[in-house]
């Protein structure tokens, strides 16, 4: 029957039930989808920490936000259009974030006395007027999945699993999309599992049809698609953008590319992405511990690959001694750092940015190198071709970081060309050269890098080790002076790295002004649209983003100095703004949030607002 389609210009959905509802995987798809048909868009998956939460609470609901448009996206949204609750309790935990007037779609089923108890309902809210503001549609998924399967062999729970396909293909309709890419899918991924792959395939149908024949539903959306830079685009997330970033250095330097990790949330993806693609020469090794990982890093560096190592939370704390052992050894090694939340295990599936001073200072004694931080899903794969390039010509460890809001978020990513990415300089000793000098370990160039030897290689036999250098011959050393030397040309190499790494730019906004935000990490996308509506609504403000922060661009203290104010918004108690105010000598304004949940652009526009209006009180008592 025919249905009235709005067209709007962006739109934010949330799909949100237990653990077992499989949300993540209806988020998935429906962002492929919405890749495909051309939609810019922005995710944040969200689920709990435990392997099986206790089912019907609200600590055991899983959710999937996407929010996509024929604008640009930068966030997953502050507030949604359209909530799926699969039970009370994802309804619960998700309605202070539906805008008035959004839709539900709740499952019916999900609303029984125990859900309803275990959730802190009184009365069902399906029933009762406390939804009046919304539009609600109550459908009862389960039922009519069981009866889209009545012919199936499968029993009623393998059945009831299938009810994820039953809300992505109503959706799929409510928003006018073709479900062919989800089918395809469902193919490969049920190949050998006939009775599973014509359950999900049913059930997807199903659900798309529903819509078709309730006459209730008389309306229907229709985003269409951005307007984008040509070129061949993928759906991309932060994590596997990572491991392409890696593969993509490694072949551009020619080394082979070792990876060595144990297992940890939410940096075990990139062990998973990487151990894909043994063809382009890739080797990963699971180590039984954070230790074994990045010695087995430091050791393949020294035997001149690419030594690489990734964690999380807790387990950059016992990489530490081994980094110290990495910068005194002057090799290259990268070490990728998906922060979540802590101190110890705390939030391990919760996204926070705690980690910058530790990866500053984190190690014991003076202990310095590189570190970088990506901002956005596809930017991971930009950062880690950028880190290897550092590590390997500058002959130094480089931190990267990232956190669990970008390496589980996804956006479309345009690929690169191999063409279009810079040239890493790779500089390993030939036994041709040994004839022309003798081999000194810690001779310099002019930017204080070491040359790198392999062992083995004839006329280059050296001893470098944990122990203090002398200075040029590496021989081990006590002496007073030699340490201080030491100590400062360590220094003094990582800071000239800062004529290597480009300039500081302003993202938004004009070159000098009133305020100045500056952000690191995955604050870009709230950062970035609150400027942009801020600066449509007359404000004077602008957007700085850092990529490097040790070194900071050579650029990075006259920009600050051309703004009255500068604001640092952090999913920390405050890290970069130490940093800032160290180095810079500037009364920099924090901006601070530790929820595990990323700031959002309406929160900033609210702080923005605070300041400016602030300023204008006390400059109206100064006129008085």
């Amino acid at each position: 029957m025919s249905k009235f389609i709005e067209e709007r210009k962006n739109v934010v959905v949330k799909f949100a039930g237990d653990s077992g509802d499989g949300m993540q995987l209806v988020g998935m798809q429906f962002t492929n989808n919405t890749a495909l048909i051309g939609n810019d868009l922005g995710t944040f998956p969200d689920f709990p920490a435990e392997i099986r939460a206790p089912q019907g609470t609200i600590p055991g609901v899983s959710g999937f936000q996407i929010h996509f448009g024929s604008t640009e996206i930068y966030t997953p949204g502050d507030a949604c259009d359209v909530l799926v609750a699969m039970n009370a309790a994802a309804l619960k935990s998700n309605l202070t974030n539906l805008k008035p007037g959004g839709i539900i779609i709740a499952n019916t089923d999900g609303f029984d006395a125990k859900n309803l108890r275990l959730a802190g309902y009184e009365e069902n809210p399906l029933n009762n007027e406390s939804l009046q503001s919304y539009l609600l549609h109550k459908i009862d998924i389960t039922k009519l999945t069981r009866e889209s399967l009545k012919d199936n062999p499968l029993g009623t729970r393998d059945k009831d699993r299938s009810k994820n396909m039953f809300v992505l293909g109503f959706i799929y309709w409510l928003f006018n999309r073709d479900i062919k890419n989800t089918e395809a899918f469902l193919k490969r991924k049920f190949i050998n599992e006939h009775d599973i792959l014509d359950a999900n395939l049913k059930t997807l149908r199903a659900g798309y049809n529903y819509g078709d024949i309730t006459e209730s539903i008389g309306q229907r959306y229709m985003v269409r698609a951005a307007k984008m830079e040509p070129g061949k685009y993928r759906s991309v997330t932060g994590n596997p953008a990572l491991a392409l970033g890696l593969i993509a250095a490694s072949l551009k330097s020619g080394l082979k590319a070792f990876y060595g990790s144990y297992p940890i949330t939410p940096a075990s993806d990139i062990l998973h992405e990487l151990a894909k693609h043994k063809n382009f020469d890739v080797i990963t090794f699971q180590a039984e511990d954070e230790i074994a990982a990045i010695c087995s890093a430091i050791g393949a560096s020294y035997g001149g690959n690419l030594g690489i190592t990734g964690t999380s939370g807790p387990g950059m704390a016992l990489k530490t001694e081994a980094l110290g052992l990495a910068i005194m050894l002057e090799i290259p090694l990268v070490v990728i750092n998906i922060q979540r939340a802590g101190p110890s295990t705390g939030l391990p599936t919760k996204t926070e940015q705690a980690d910058l001073l530790q990866a500053v200072y984190g190690r014991n004694g003076e202990s310095p190198l590189v570190v970088m931080a990506a901002s956005t899903p596809s930017s991971c794969f930009d950062m880690a071709y950028e880190a290897v390039r550092i590590a390997v010509e500058h002959m130094t460890p480089v931190v990267l970081l990232s956190d669990g809001y970008i390496a589980n978020g996804a956006e479309p990513w345009r690929f690169p060309t191999s063409d279009a990415l810079p040239e890493i300089k790779v500089s390993i000793a030939k036994e041709k050269d040994a004839a022309e000098q003798k081999y000194l370990p810690y001779q310099r160039n002019e930017d204080l890098v070491r040359q790198w030897a392999v062992p083995g290689t004839s006329g280059f036999e050296h001893r470098i080790g944990g122990l203090e250098k002398e200075d040029i011959t590496g021989n081990i050393s006590y002496d007073p002076e030699n340490h201080q030397k030491m100590v400062k040309t360590r220094e003094a190499k990582i800071e000239r790295i800062a004529k290597y790494i480009p300039k500081q730019t302003i993202d938004q906004g004009a070159e000098k002004g009133r305020l100045l935000i500056l952000g690191w990490g995955s604050t870009y996308g709230s950062i970035r649209s609150a400027v942009r509506d801020l600066l449509e609504e007359g404000y004077d403000v602008a957007h700085a983003h850092l990529h490097y922060i040790k070194p900071f661009p050579e650029n990075l203290g006259e920009i600050l100095r051309n703004y009255e104010k500068v604001l640092i918004p952090e999913i920390n108690n405050g890290q970069l703004i130490r940093l800032i105010r160290d180095t810079f000598l500037i009364p920099a304004i924090g901006y601070n949030k530790i929820k595990g949940t990323p700031i959002t652009k309406n929160e900033l526009k609210e702080q923005v607002y605070s300041m400016l209006s602030i300023e204008k009180e006390i400059a109206s008592v100064g006129e008085i």
